[in-house]
This record gives C-alpha cells, structure tokens and sequence, in this order.
C-alpha cells in the first residue's frame, strides 16, 4: 500500500458518444519538496541554509559548506547551535569513500563518577542539566576546524565571513522561535541572574543582532582552531564557567580533540546504509532495528497500520534494551559491535514477538553475549556538485544547553553531562536508562542517540538524513528511510508523515497528537500497548535529501520546524 498524500479526484465523466459512465482512476499527485539540479542544505533555518549554498555556488564542496552551515546554525539558531556545543558527523566521497567525525562534548578532568548524586546516593537532576555543572568540554569549532583542514578548499575566511555578517546584520525571529524564547525566559534569569540577549520580549519579526558573537568568530577566523581552545575566547569562557561554580579549565579545554571513526555500516534489502558509530548509539540502533524488521513485508503491511507499528515498536523495545547495556564511549568500553548488529542475534532477539499480543518491556532485557540525547538538537544534510554528501547532527542536549550564556563571547554552553548515566539504572532528561558503560568518567564522552545516515542505493547515493528529538532521533530517522523505500513517499511526505516513538522504558508507544486513527490505536490498546499522545512532545524534525531518478536532488525540510531547503 503507497502512501497517498494528496490525490485530485476525476470521478464520473459521461460519454456523449457511449452514454456510458466512465471510471477514472484517481490521479496521483505527490508532493515534493524543493528541487535542485546540482547542490543542496537542509537546516533547521533559512540563513543556514542560504549561506551554505552560497558557499558551494562560489565553488566550495559540501565539507566547506559544512563549516559555513554549522556556525551560521550557531547565529541563527541558538536552541540548539552554538560554539559551545557539539556533534557528529557522516560523509560519503563521490569516490563512494565514507566516513564519521565525532566532535562530541567531553567530560572534564575534574569529573567523578557520583557527582551528581546527593548524601542518599540518588541523583540531583537539576545539577546535571542547569548551569555550569552540566557542561561538558565543546568539540564545535574542533569539528569545523577538523572538517577543513582534511577536506576544505576554500580559505576559512571566504567560509565564515558570511557567518560575521549574520551575526552583525541580525537574525529574524520567527514565530516558533518567539515561543521558545518566551518559553525559557525565566530559566534564561535563573542561570545567568541577569538579562541576556536572548531574555528580552521579541515580537515575531524582530531582528537580533549578536555583534559579541561576530566578534568571537573574527577572532577565529585571525587565529584558528587555538582561539577557542587556548586563546582568549577560550579563557573568557572558562572564566565564565569557573565565575559560576564549574569545574571546566583550560587544560580541559587545551586538550580536546575531533576523533575520525569508523561509522556503522550495514545493509537493508537493496540498500546501504552508513550510521554514526559510539559514542553515539544511533548508527548500532538503527542497524538492529532495520535487520530486526527486515523478514517482515512492511509494504504489504500497509504505513503506519497496526502490524506495521507493531513490528518497528518491538524491535525499538528491544534495540533499545541493548543500548542501555552495551553502549558508551568506545574508548572507555568494550562494544560487542559485530554481534549487535549480526543478523543470527537480532533473529533470535524477535523470535519471542508475536502479533497477538505486546511484549512487556519488563520482560524484555539486553541480550545476552558470551564474553562480554535530545530533544533539543538540529540536523542538516548537505549535497554537493561534485557528488559529496553529508549528514551531520549537533546539539547542546537540553534546549540552549544549560541555559549558561557567555555575554563576551555570545554563546550558550551545553548540558551535555546529563548524557551520562548519573546512577546506573536511573533515567536522564529523556528518560533513558544508562548503565556502568556510560558513567562518568574525566575525558570521556557521553552516550548519544544523534543518528545522521547517509543511504546508498545500487552503489549510488541515495539519501542524507537526519534529525533532532534526543530519545526519538532514532527512530525518526528510521521512519523516514521506511517512508521512502517501503512506502513509494517522497522526501517531503517521508518527513512531514506522522511518526511513533518506543523506547523500551518507559513502556509507553509514544503518537504525534491528532494524527493516528482512534480505531488503530484502540486495537494496540486491546493487544496490551500502552499509548500516550495526549502529552506526547514534537517526535523529532528530520531534514533529508534524496536523489532522484533523473539526477536532481529533493529536499525535504520537516514542517514541524522553521527548516528550508535551499539548493541551486
């Protein structure tokens, strides 16, 4: 069964010459996203995306444009963009060479295993995600910079001159953005006791301009990578952090590196699909799920029907039992990655599911092997005319991080820490259960659920996709891979179509509000599947890009956000 977005209906045409009533078959009429021949950004804003473009129009490649569209993100976008964020990233040559870069947040030098916990050993969640406590050490400008100097071919001036005039000329405020500013306001006061520029009551359409910020990356493009990492940006911040009862240093900070990673590879039917590897769970969970489902005729299941919901929520409840145990940083522990992702282990991880009645999370724990983040994120895809593409996903974690803003340097700073498992067994912010694998440690990276994935077809790029939604970027993503490849949707139906969420615990299905028949879910309710979309939050905002028969690109920007495709 397709799915049908919109159809125009010629239904009874009388012949003058039979007399007889003719059928017509309804005529399909899909709904694409924005069209180009050559190149194209997806990103949770305009600017962003403008900028990116613009970059590759002067002759930049994708990993230029990558650099452009990040800091742009970081001016434009401060929910989720920032200097004092983090990320991973994907990439496939036009050589068909992949990749993965892991600029994620660390853990400070002076961090301990319990020190979110209180005198009763039970954590303190407001520690781990508000103020300077919560920060982890920033990886973006390591990323870019990293970025650059393997792949860039433009000077990093041309590529971030453009970012300086954002932040000089100002950023318009759009509607859902008024709302999060109005939102996080008197949490803006509480950190920071005192007005930020951000904290002030805009109106939609307002312009803000951030000139200690376009300050801040003119002094990066001066001096480079050092500026933020030894410099005087990078001092200001520590200072700041220090000022405000942190424990972050410049050593910290001195001693910060990008990591170069393998990515998570594997295949679905005729598809290839290259993921993101730990300390990101997305790649190894993306990979579980799409082998889990792989036996089971979704097409002829039908989009978002009952056994189509069925089939992707127990294999969620169980990827997401694995993730739970095994997964961390892989320089801290050891992942059993071969046997998570091979094909007679996910067998026998669903050979317990039936479609008569729902598995109890309860009864469901990570696998057993012999020997052995958030809500508030953003992604874009990139493609360019040379035949590169990337999908990169960045975060601060919580929305503006941990609401710390550094006035002298113009950017909010993470809450990545709460990425961690504060107490093995005990949820974080999106109430995912972590286990000893992802405990603190000084230098170590939290665990993610960031999941960019790049998908080639018969050899050929296909695909960049990704999203924001911590818990749910996962099988966002998924979804939206399915949408397209099991369910003839374009790129913007395959992103715009209502989603569901399962996260092993809480066992709760989660359903976008008003967008699911009540019938079908009364019919998961009667097989024992707990629903909630009364309170149910946005299930992610994917960007993606497909490649189209003819050699074009479609761009699909996720209405649920302000995102645009721009490409030329």
């Amino acid at each position: 069964m397709k799915y049908i977005s919109h159809c125009i209906f010629i239904l009874l045409l009388i012949s003058c010459k039979t007399d007889k009533k003719e059928i017509i078959t309804p005529t399909v009429q899909p709904i694409r996203g924005v069209i180009a021949q050559k190149a194209m950004v997806v990103s949770a804003r305009e600017e962003a995306s403008k900028i990116g473009v613009e970059i590759m129009k002067k002759g930049g490649n994708a990993f230029d444009a990558m650099v452009a569209t990040e800091m742009a993100l970081a001016v434009s976008y401060p929910f989720a963009g920032s200097l004092g964020g983090g990320g991973f990233m994907v990439y496939r040559k036009a050589n068909g060479e992949t990749g993965a870069l892991d600029y994620r947040e660390k853990a400070p030098l002076a961090a301990t295993k319990n020190m979110y916990l209180d005198e009763n050993q039970n954590p303190i969640p407001q520690k781990s995600q508000l103020g300077s406590m919560a920060i982890g050490v920033p990886g973006t400008v390591a990323g870019i910079f990293a970025v650059h100097e393997k792949f860039g071919s433009l000077p990093i001036k041309d590529i971030l001159q453009p970012v300086v005039k954002l932040a000089q000329q100002g950023f318009v405020v759009t509607k859902k953005q008024k709302r999060r500013f109005d939102n996080y306001k008197d949490l803006f006061f509480e950190v920071n006791k005192d007005t930020i520029v951000f904290a002030k009551n805009y109106k939609t359409g307002d312009t803000i301009k951030n000139l200690k910020l376009a300050s801040t990356i003119q002094r990066i493009i001066d001096n480079g990578r050092s500026e933020f990492y030894q410099g005087e940006t990078g001092k200001k911040i520590v200072d700041h952090i220090q000022s405000n009862g942190g424990i972050i240093t410049m050593e910290d900070l001195s001693k910060y590196e990008a990591k170069w990673r393998a990515p998570i590879q594997f295949k679905y039917r005729d598809l290839s699909i290259i993921s993101m590897s730990p300390p990101s769970s997305g790649g190894v969970c993306l990979a579980q799920i799409m082998k889990m489902i792989e036996p089971y005729d979704l097409n002829s299941f039908g989009h978002n029907s009952l056994k189509t919901i069925q089939v992707l929520t127990e294999a969620e409840r169980r990827a997401y039992a694995d993730r739970s145990f095994y997964l961390g940083d892989p320089d801290f522990v050891d992942i059993p990655l071969d046997t998570l992702i091979h094909k007679s282990y996910l067998t026998n991880r669903m050979s317990d599911f039936s479609f008569d009645k729902a598995t109890k999370s309860s009864d469901i724990n990570c696998g057993l092997i012999s020997g052995y983040e958030s809500d508030e994120t953003t992604h874009y895809s990139i493609v360019d005319q040379f035949g590169n593409a990337i999908s990169v996903t960045i975060t601060l974690n919580g929305a503006y991080g941990s609401k710390l803003y550094v006035p002298e340097i113009g950017t909010f700073l993470n809450n990545e820490m709460d990425d961690f498992s504060a107490k093995p067994g005990t949820p974080n912010m999106f109430g995912l259960i972590g286990a000893e694998a992802n405990s603190i440690a000084p230098e170590k990276r939290m665990l993610s659920s960031m999941t960019p994935t790049i998908v080639e077809k018969d050899g050929k790029l296909w695909m960049s996709v990704g999203t924001p939604g911590g818990s749910t970027i996962i099988t966002s993503v998924l979804q939206t891979i399915l949408n397209v490849t099991e369910f003839g949707m374009t790129m913007q139906e395959a992103v715009d179509a209502p989603r569901f969420h399962h996260q092993w615990l809480p066992d709760v299905v989660v359903f976008e509000p008003n967008s699911f028949d009540t019938g079908l879910l009364d019919s998961l309710k009667q097989k024992g599947y707990k629903i909630n979309q009364e309170n149910s939050r946005i299930i992610g905002k994917v960007d993606g890009i497909l490649k189209l028969e003819d050699g074009t690109f479609e761009g699909g920007a996720d209405k649920r956000g302000d995102d645009t495709a721009v490409g030329f």
